[in-house]
């Protein structure tokens, strides 16, 4: 008689790509955490400030995040996300109305995985997020 073993829960799922939210807005963040969850991510957060969004990235270690810049604390998203490649390696996508030279100047450190302007829809969100991942994986 041989003995059949299941497998594993853990290798028999398919990995979940998990995604920290970043954003102060709580209806944003609200909406972002339902279509990216319904979009099959595990979601992180969603964090309000920078020190959250650091603290978050380091215990959790997401596949990316997504930053707004202006957040609820005296440092913004670029300063977040900086800090959380340079102690990480994890890479953002940028969420925000900021879309200027500079702003995109500062946080070119960060090597940011794309931008996304302020308004924008949840499946735009999404696709850039899978573009993103794909890349990153490539």
């Amino acid at each position: 008689m041989t003995t059949q073993i299941a497998p594993s829960p853990v290798y028999a799922a398919e990995t979940r790509a998990r995604v920290l939210a970043v954003e102060d807005d709580f209806f944003v963040a609200l909406e972002m955490e339902t279509a990216l969850a319904e979009a099959g991510f595990d979601v992180i957060g969603p964090a309000k400030t920078a020190e959250d969004a650091e603290r978050y990235a380091a215990e959790m270690r997401p596949d990316l995040v997504v930053m707004d810049i202006r957040l609820l604390s005296r440092r913004d998203g670029i300063d977040a996300a900086l800090a959380i490649f340079n102690t990480t390696g994890i890479r953002s996508i940028f969420a925000t109305a900021h879309d200027d030279a500079h702003t995109r100047a500062r946080a070119a450190g960060a090597q940011p995985l794309g931008w996304i302007t302020k308004p924008y829809t949840m499946d735009a969100l999404i696709a850039l997020i899978r573009r993103a991942l794909n890349d990153v994986k490539s």
